[in-house]
């Protein structure tokens, strides 16, 4: 019997990530503001909004930090309202509290993507919009962008679970105002922990990066991905310097020693992503009971792991599914009945608005989650398929009648 792989370590870190390392470490050049230029925090911001196509980049300590900054940059008001999916991860509306903001929650599909008819009913009143591409699902970019754009709302794309994905072949994250990622150890790039928001604000970056904790006169080693910074950009820190609080959440030059030697792996981790994704989608959905969302036309995924929906199972069959492959060697997280999953909005009990949302309740409770590493083969994806499928097949198979 083939043993099922093992989904929660990553890709090694290349080579080249040791050797930066290693020259970090014999120097103990560690800060980011030390070296007079070029610093490897500095170089990765450059080559990061180099690869989205942005003018500016600020690599951060989380994307939690960096959904923080980015609405502490948009000068919101005290109790600004900002309107967030309600399948996303606790430490969205959490950006949103630490911002001195209140998050208002809209209703989520079955495909795990905005409804759009309820996002459109609670825009009023709101000062901002997180569009949380909740594991690299693309919400109707279009609706949203004309909706805000209409109303002159600003959107910030959390984009932690997207690094790669296109809309209408343009990168997500740079739809929006601003965009935000992640390089947590479960992403496309991986830090274990790191953020970086992306932007062609000029104003919008200079507040950000003296919030990040660039004092003094620290903006100046910030640089576009062309050199020398633009006067625009000059002149925005100029007019902000010693006018903004520092939070101090920078990232180390040794996360972005890390990183960086990653971005040129992209590409291809994309490309094994999503085929591997589609693969087990295919043999998923031979079973009537499990659903995989399709992808909406304008969108190219770039996916590490793989939902899918369970059909017409009670929760006590689900449970039992859940079980049953956890059993067989693969986990299974049902994001409604796992216990204090930080993705169900009921158990987000820091909001200071709590508000029901019976849609996504229901797609939650049925709404099942595995890792999907880009690294794994089809062999091993077959054995995790065949696993989900016996699976199900055990718990919706027909009781045996006994007797005569």
């Amino acid at each position: 019997m083939t043993l099922p792989p093992n989904v929660h370590d990553a890709e090694p870190i290349p080579a080249a990530a040791r050797d930066a390392i290693d020259a970090l470490m014999q120097s103990g050049d560690l800060f980011r503001y030390t070296a007079p230029q070029d610093a490897p925090v500095a170089l990765l911001e450059s080559e990061f909004a180099e690869l989205l196509g942005t003018k500016y980049a600020l690599a951060v300590s989380s994307c939690s930090a960096a959904l923080f900054l980015s609405l502490k940059a948009l000068d919101l008001p005290r109790d600004a309202r900002v309107l967030i999916p309600g399948f996303t991860f606790a430490a969205v509306p959490s950006s949103v509290v630490h911002a001195d903001c209140i998050p208002v929650l809209c209703e989520v599909g079955q495909n795990y993507r905005i409804d759009m008819d309820d996002f459109a009913a609670k825009l009023e009143n709101v000062q901002a919009v997180i569009i949380s591409h909740m594991r690299g699902h693309t919400s109707d970019m279009d609706a949203i962008m004309a909706l805000c754009d209409a109303r002159d709302i600003p959107v910030i794309e959390d984009a932690a679970h997207s690094l790669g994905t296109t809309w209408h072949g343009r990168n997500i994250g740079t739809i929006g105002k601003v965009g935000c990622f992640s390089f947590q150890s479960y992403k496309m790039i991986n830090a274990g922990e790191g953020g970086i928001l992306v932007t062609d604000d000029a104003d919008l970056v200079a507040r950000a990066v003296i919030m990040s904790g660039a004092y003094e006169h620290n903006w100046k080693k910030h640089k576009s991905p062309h050199g020398d910074n633009s006067p625009d950009l000059e002149q925005a820190f100029a007019r902000w310097q010693n006018q903004l609080p520092l939070y101090n959440l920078r990232m180390s030059n040794l996360s972005a020693a890390v990183i960086r030697p990653q971005i040129p792996e992209l590409a291809r981790r994309v490309r094994d992503g999503l085929a591997n994704h589609d693969y087990v989608a295919d043999r998923l959905n031979t079973s009537p009971h499990i659903h995989v969302p399709a992808p909406l036309a304008p969108e190219r995924r770039a996916p590490d792991s793989i939902q899918f929906n369970l059909v017409d199972l009670s929760d006590e069959d689900t449970l039992a599914f859940a079980a049953a492959a956890e059993a067989r060697g693969v986990k299974v997280q049902v994001f409604g009945l796992s216990e204090d999953n930080a993705r169900a909005f009921w158990n987000w009990q820091f909001l200071p608005e709590q508000i029901e949302l019976p849609q996504t309740r229901a797609m939650l409770m049925k709404a099942c989650d595995v890792r999907l590493p880009v690294r794994l083969t089809r062999k091993e994806l077959d054995v995790i398929a065949d696993i989900l499928l016996a699976s199900v097949g055990e718990v919706t198979a027909p009781a045996m009648a006994f007797g005569t």
